[in-house]
Order: structure tokens, then C-alpha cells, then sequence
């Protein structure tokens, strides 16, 4: 039998006291808010409620007897009675109320300098990460029982087969079109052979190890992170821990010496498909044969700006694939959380790779190399 909710206030040696009986539920909820609102008008600070004489009690009731007493205040309560008010308690709790954002010049130098203090962490966090894996290599290369020929390969296979001909195809068409480009302009002046030197230079030192460090950056250092971070949401890496494996070990240097090997390889193979491209363009559109244009390249002293430029490839792999590993490594759990490191990694790898490519460009015509 059903029974409308009702309470009266009483006084005893403790202080006010408001004895609670009848069905609290949604039923009578508009009547007891009512009552609710008269109570708390009658009733000091300090008030107990008195609930043995409850009946039927649903979150809508228990809220309006929380808006007299806290939970603390509530007796008389079973145990499923109390793990009900308890639950209403913490929904009814209100969240902090946000702070209003500043706006204006405020507001720009607030932003400014926790993308600066953002910046500064990633920076800290990468070079503890190259001391951990150099720390790594040189514990690990001394024991070869220890190396991971097999997923060497793999990732050797991965990071490099597979890229060439993506890597040999774009460089193919970059070159041609600097030809294009540069014929353009030099044909006016009737120095068009001086294409060739525009070619050479611009490939053997600068977009052939370039582009080439973009290319892997976006194909296998996202990859990497993609790998890492997904290990890392199934707790895998936890487990590699558990059998007392080091997962920079296992997980990294494979990855980072497949990339040490690949990238120099794919370098080379980038210039020689922008030269080959750039000398398609020259005996089609400028007359110069290959015989020619081989003859203009021997006489830049083609061998100094190729290994300039083949001197960049091991530092940008090491840097791609470091970074690669660490945003993996810093994956939070989530499926979103992997895309935003993907993401992060692709950016910071190429950001780094050109502006190392900009100092190494500085040092070398410093020092006439």
C-alpha cells in the first residue's frame, strides 16, 4: 500500500530533527518539494533527518531529502538505503565551475607561453629519450644473443623496401620539374646548361636526403607511433615489462637501426631518380644530351656535395625514428589518443628534419664544403 511522503520538525538535546515517513518517490515529488522548501525555511543549521519511518524511496526523493541534510546528517538508513543516497549525493554534487578565459593580449600571452612550456617539455623528454636509447645500444651491441635479426629485417624490409618506389617516384618528378623551372629562367639567358648545375646541387646536397627524410617521416615514423601506441593502449608494453624484457630494447632499437640502414640507401636512390628525372627534362626540352649532361656533372665535383648530402641521412633517421618511438611510448590509452600521437610525430619529425637541414646547410657553406 502506497503512502504519501510526509515529515515533520522536532526538537531534541542534539538540535532540530526532521522525522521522514511514507513513500518519497517521483510520484509525490511536487507535493514534497513543497514541503521541502517550508522545512528548510523552519529549520536551523546543524538539523539531522530521522529516516526509519521511510517507505518507498527513489533518486528523486532521496534529492530532496539531500537538500535538507547532507548524507552524513541522514539516520536510520540500511545499507542498500545508504549506497542509494550516496550515489545521489555525488551526482547532485556540482563540478567546478570553470575559470572565465581571459580574452584580449591576456589571453595571446597565456597561450604563448604554454605552447613555449609545451615545446620546452617535448624537447626535454626527446633528448632523455636519445640518452636512453644511446644507454640502450651500447649495453645491447656487445651481446649479440641479444640482437633481433629477425625483426631487423622485417622493419629493414618495411622502412625501406617497400618506400622505394614512392621514394623513387617523387624525386623522379621533383627533378623534372626544377629542370623545367630552371630552363625556364636560364633560357632567357642562354645559359641553359647551367640547368645541370641546378640539378646537381639541389639534389646530391639538399632534396634528395630532404625529401627523402619527409617522405619517411610521414610513411614510417607514423608508423612507428601507430605500432607503439597500439601495443601501448593493450598494455602490451605492460606485459614486455612483466617477462622482464626492456621494451626500448625490443621495441626501438630494431626499429631505429632498420631506419639507420634504409635511409641512407633510399638517399641515394632519391638523387639518382632526381638527376635522372632533371636529364630527361634537358635532352627533351634543352638539347642536351646525356652524354652531355653526365660530362656538366662530373665537372661540379659531383663526389663532395654527395656526401654532404649522404651525411645528413643517418641523423635524420635517427631523429625520425626517436621520435617516432617516444610519441608511441607516450599514448595514453585510448584509440584517440594514438591518432594524436600519430599526428604529433608526423609534424615534430618533419619540423625537425628541415630545420637540422637548415643548420647543416648554414655549417657546410660556412666551412666552403
Amino acid at each position: 500500500m502506497t503512502r504519501a511522503g510526509t515529515a515533520t520538525i522536532g526538537h531534541d538535546a542534539s538540535g532540530d530533527v526532521i522525522v521522514a515517513s511514507g513513500d518519497w518517490t517521483l510520484a509525490y515529488a511536487p507535493a514534497l518539494a513543497g514541503l521541502v522548501a517550508t522545512l528548510r525555511g523552519q529549520a536551523r543549521p546543524g538539523l539531522r533527518i530521522d529516516a526509519r519511518g521511510l517507505g518507498r524511496v527513489d533518486t528523486a526523493g532521496a534529492g530532496l531529502l539531500l537538500d535538507l541534510a547532507g548524507v552524513d546528517a541522514i539516520d536510520g538508513l540500511d545499507p542498500r538505503r545508504r549506497a542509494l543516497f550516496d550515489a545521489v549525493a555525488r551526482a547532485q554534487a556540482a563540478p567546478p565551475v570553470p575559470a572565465k578565459p581571459e580574452g584580449g593580449l591576456v589571453a595571446l600571452l597565456a597561450r604563448t607561453g604554454a605552447a613555449v612550456e609545451h615545446i620546452g617539455d617535448n624537447v626535454r623528454r626527446l633528448v632523455g629519450f636519445i640518452g636512453l636509447i644511446l644507454a640502450t645500444l651500447a649495453r645491447t651491441v656487445p651481446q649479440p644473443r641479444r640482437w633481433r635479426v629477425t625483426s631487423l629485417a622485417f622493419h629493414l624490409e618495411q622502412t625501406g623496401l617497400d618506400a622505394v618506389p614512392i621514394v623513387v617516384l617523387m624525386n623522379f618528378l621533383v627533378g623534372a620539374v626544377i629542370a623545367f623551372l630552371g630552363a625556364t629562367v636560364l633560357k632567357d639567358f642562354g645559359a641553359a646548361i647551367f640547368t645541370v648545375d641546378l640539378i646537381g646541387y639541389s639534389f646530391l646536397r639538399e632534396f634528395g636526403v630532404l625529401l627523402t627524410a619527409i617522405l619517411i617521416a610521414g610513411r614510417s615514423g607514423s608508423a612507428f607511433t601507430a605500432q607503439i601506441g597500439s601495443m601501448k593502449s593493450r598494455e602490451e608494453i605492460d606485459a614486455i615489462r612483466t617477462l622482464g624484457l626492456d621494451p626500448v630494447e625490443v621495441l626501438v632499437l630494431p626499429r631505429l637501426l632498420a631506419l639507420l640502414i634504409a635511409l641512407p640507401l633510399l638517399t641515394f636512390l632519391a638523387m639518382a631518380a632526381g638527376i635522372v628525372g632533371g636529364g630527361a627534362v634537358c635532352a627533351l626540352n634543352l638539347d642536351i644530351s646525356p652524354t652531355m649532361f653526365v660530362t656538366r656533372l662530373q665537372d661540379l665535383a659531383a663526389t663532395r656535395h654527395f656526401w654532404v648530402g649522404m651525411s645528413k641521412a643517418p641523423l635524420f633517421a635517427f631523429l625520425i625514428a626517436a621520435i617516432g618511438c617516444l610519441e608511441g611510448f607516450k599514448v595514453s590509452g585510448s584509440a584517440e589518443s594514438v591518432g594524436e600521437h600519430t599526428t604529433s610525430s608526423v609534424v615534430q619529425a618533419i619540423f625537425v628534419a628541415i630545420l637540422v637541414d637548415a643548420f647543416a646547410a648554414i655549417f657546410f657553406m660556412e666551412i666552403n664544403i
